[in-house]
């Protein structure tokens, strides 16, 4: 009974020395086996094991002064731990289990059932594969490969006219790049960078025994780890303070070594997004096309090259379809709301704005979704294995940024262990116990 007691104490005293900055920070319960010395090994832990054991089992300092005896003279012979489970193991299968006790009590809410509802519409809709950029290009090197007319210029040589499509204007921003055009003021956006090759998922990382990694994933699980994101993440206009790279969702979606890079891949596809939505409501909308086609009637027409007319027609359509998508990102990027899908009321360039599309402000739709809806729909789908070893590197990160923890790594964080202890006498006779203990044990 003695050693069942011991035992007991001594097991959940070493469960007791958990990560105070990781639980203070992310809810978890795990012990970070280097207990902050940057030595990592379960060897720390073994001998925290079996001083907490000998000293359950010596007598009292005031029952060494006095020189007493206890009964059975126990002693610690050894303390082993035999089997253990890391919050990296079985690819971070540990780690979905502990956010999914933290999460218990939540309640899957209206959140999650709203960024669902929002996959599907854009999914149902085709807006995450419709390429508008390569149809885009499809039709210009149809309008390229028309051999315009010829004149004869004051050097007396023939010279070929240019068509003055007015769609250029606005085709020739394309380089740009999404996110310079969506935010030209770079001072708000973060320069943090890191060296991804100093965290979780870029190194070969310690691994556990296997005794207690397994993981029942269902989809209202992942639905209740997708909510803790959302509650320990910061993104692009609600950065945490805590934060190491402050675009934390937008690392979770993309993975890149830097907060520009990550925001440039967010605006890369919201741009993708925006650019079917709106090719979609613009080419079924009967004025705008007509607007389109009577400039492109009026353009060809004075070329001479009616036979273009169509081409040059979508051209001037496709090239709004990109200012207005532009415009959405900068409403999206300013905290402004975008509908999925436009209307009359939503749609917000007209023809001849588009030419000075660069000069729009932000704004709002008066209605739709904001920034970070549309980045938890992209977090939403991605591959949930790499949000899980992405997750680790964020820990990592932040926990690193505290005092005492500059090494903290997340495959050396005890979730679960197995112990073996032998006890001794003065009389000869001795016990050996073998326990599991956990968190959730």
């Amino acid at each position: 009974m003695k050693t069942e007691c011991v035992a007991d104490i001594s097991m959940n005293s070493v469960l007791a020395e958990y990560s105070r900055q990781l639980y203070e920070q992310y809810g978890l319960l795990m012990v970070d086996t280097s207990y902050g010395t940057g030595r990592h090994t379960i060897v720390n832990t073994e001998e925290h094991l079996r001083n907490y054991v000998q000293k359950n089992l010596e007598l009292s300092l005031q029952g060494k002064a006095l020189g007493r005896n206890t009964m059975l003279g126990m002693y610690c012979k050894d303390a082993k731990i035999t089997g253990s489970s890391f919050a990296t193991d079985n690819d971070g299968a540990v780690l979905n289990r502990q956010i999914l006790a933290y999460m218990g009590a939540d309640v899957i809410g209206s959140l999650v059932t709203d960024v669902e509802e929002n996959v599907r519409s854009l999914k149902e809709s085709g807006f995450d594969t419709t390429d508008v950029d390569e149809m885009a290009r499809e039709n210009q090197e149809q309008i390229d490969a028309v051999e315009l007319p010829t004149i004869i210029n004051e050097e007396g040589e023939e010279e070929q006219i240019s068509l003055g499509n007015p769609a250029d204007t606005v085709n020739s921003q394309r380089g740009i790049g999404a996110l310079s055009l969506a935010i030209p003021d770079k001072s708000r956006i973060s320069d943090a960078s890191v060296n991804l090759s100093e965290y979780a998922s870029h190194r070969e990382k310690n691994k556990g025994t296997g005794l207690d990694d397994g993981l029942d994933m269902s989809l209202s699980k992942r639905a209740l780890i997708e909510q803790y994101y959302y509650e320990k993440c910061g993104y692009f206009g609600a950065e945490m303070d805590k934060s190491l790279l402050k675009y934390q969702m937008e690392y979770l979606a993309y993975g890149e070594s830097s907060d520009y890079a990550n925001l440039e891949q967010v605006a890369k596809t919201l741009l993708f997004w925006r650019q079917a939505s709106n090719m979609l409501y613009l080419f079924n909308c009967r004025p705008k096309v007509d607007a389109a086609d009577l400039m492109a009637s009026l353009l060809t027409a004075v070329m001479m090259v009616p036979e273009l007319k169509e081409l040059v027609k979508y051209s001037i359509l496709f090239a709004w379809t990109f200012a207005e998508s532009i415009s959405d990102l900068r409403i999206l990027f300013s905290g402004g709301r975008v509908p999925l899908m436009k209307s009359d009321d939503t749609w917000r360039l007209g023809l001849e704005a588009m030419f000075s599309f660069r000069d729009s402000d932000g704004g709002d739709c008066g209605e739709g979704l904001y920034y970070r809806d549309y980045l938890r729909m992209i977090v939403f789908m991605t591959d949930f294995d790499k949000k899980t070893q992405r997750l680790m590197d964020i820990m990592e990160m932040d926990i690193r940024k505290t005092a005492g923890n500059a090494d903290f790594r997340m495959d050396h964080c005890l979730d679960c262990f197995r112990a073996e202890i032998e006890i001794g006498t003065s009389y000869g006779y001795g016990a050996t116990i073998e326990r599991v203990y956990g968190y959730e044990k």
